[in-house]
């Protein structure tokens, strides 16, 4: 038996304030992109990396969910107290810069850090925590 990742998902307040994100700055690929029932499927994923796809879903994206949960989720995120992601890159000075161009909010600027790697962060349009990691060279 084998068991990999396939996806893993990020709650957004925008659809298309999130895919202009991740795919223009960021520089993810659309996987999947299809509307229906008053909702939308949207993924992306790492160039060279299609089989782990990030899937972006707005509060209450699933319609079992009550007001209350969606107001509490959409509170959460408007906080930027959801989980986030970490990207792994090979040069974050040079993504730092990139990502940092196209305006968004500066978390952190690249640093070496104690457990051995070097990164930055982020907040995407959502108010999610973007990281971009390099591992160390050798």
């Amino acid at each position: 038996m084998t068991i990999s990742l396939s996806h893993c998902f990020l709650v957004v307040h925008d659809y298309d304030a999130a895919l202009a994100f991740y795919r223009d700055v960021v520089g993810l690929e659309v996987r999947t992109d299809v509307e229906f029932e008053d909702n939308r499927w949207l993924t992306l994923s790492a160039p060279g990396q299609a089989g782990v796809e990030l899937g972006l879903e707005i509060p209450g994206y699933f319609p079992h969910t009550s007001d209350e949960d969606r107001r509490a989720t959409a509170d959460l995120l408007a906080k930027g107290l959801l989980p986030g992601v970490i990207f792994r890159t090979d040069d974050c000075d040079k993504t730092f810069e990139k990502v940092r161009a196209s305006g968004a909010d500066v978390l952190q600027e690249p640093i070496d850090q104690p457990y051995g790697v070097r990164d930055c962060a982020f907040r995407d349009p959502s108010g999610n925590m973007v990281r971009f990691s390099q591992l160390p060279e050798g």
